[in-house]
């Protein structure tokens, strides 16, 4: 199970936890957040793979975005359409950049999994988060029952409101066939927005 903590923003703490080994670590490029990065990134392992998060952004911004921080991955959280992935993907070919792309989806009681599937051929993850007045850092959980309706290969990362208590119903949902690739935390593991709790952080992943 990989481990991603979003939300970072302050480089002492970065530095702290990447001591940790996550597997990603997500920076939030988007201005409306709490958690709004722009400073410079401190060197990571070689293991940490960067994420940019990025909402309805400009494609023009975003590739500067992903050649200024020599990111690993993006995170799209807004509504960005079909058409939106086609032409990003046609400008990351041009420039040679490769990279994974992970597209959110806000999910409530009740979601309808079919609209994944026009996506599936222009990502390499999807994300399931909980729908909520932020985009996303709400801390809040939505109902992970409704995931047993979904009916596709394509692995996602579960977020939205994952805590220090919720090893046990993580370790159920690895138990059953759904493709979940990685665990997303961000709110429930601050000591302040974007400062993260490395004591808390470790225990979670140790137990994981």
């Amino acid at each position: 199970m990989k481990l991603k903590v979003c939300g970072m923003k302050y480089l002492e703490n970065i530095q702290e936890v990447a001591s940790l080994q996550p597997d990603y670590l997500g920076f939030i490029f988007y201005e409306k957040s709490k958690r709004y990065f722009d400073a410079a990134i401190p060197k990571l392992p070689k293991s940490i793979r960067k994420v940019g998060v990025f909402v309805n952004a400009q494609i023009d911004e975003l590739l500067h975005k992903i050649q200024h921080y020599n990111l690993q991955a993006i995170q799209l959280h807004g509504d960005e359409s079909v058409a939106y992935l086609q032409e990003l993907k046609q400008q990351l070919a041009a420039k040679k950049l490769s990279l994974e792309i992970i597209k959110v989806f806000s999910v409530l009681e009740t979601f309808d999994f079919d609209q994944l599937t026009a996506y599936e051929p222009l990502v390499d993850y999807f994300l399931f988060d909980t729908k909520g007045n932020e985009r996303g850092g709400n801390g809040v959980q939505f109902d992970w029952s409704v995931l047993n309706q979904y009916n596709s290969l394509k692995p996602f990362f579960l977020s939205g409101g994952i805590g220090p208590a919720d090893t046990m119903a993580i370790k159920n949902i690895i138990k059953t066939q759904l493709p979940i690739y990685a665990v997303d935390v961000n709110s429930k593991f601050e000591l302040a927005a974007g400062l993260k709790n490395t004591k808390q952080l470790k225990a979670f992943k140790e137990q994981l």
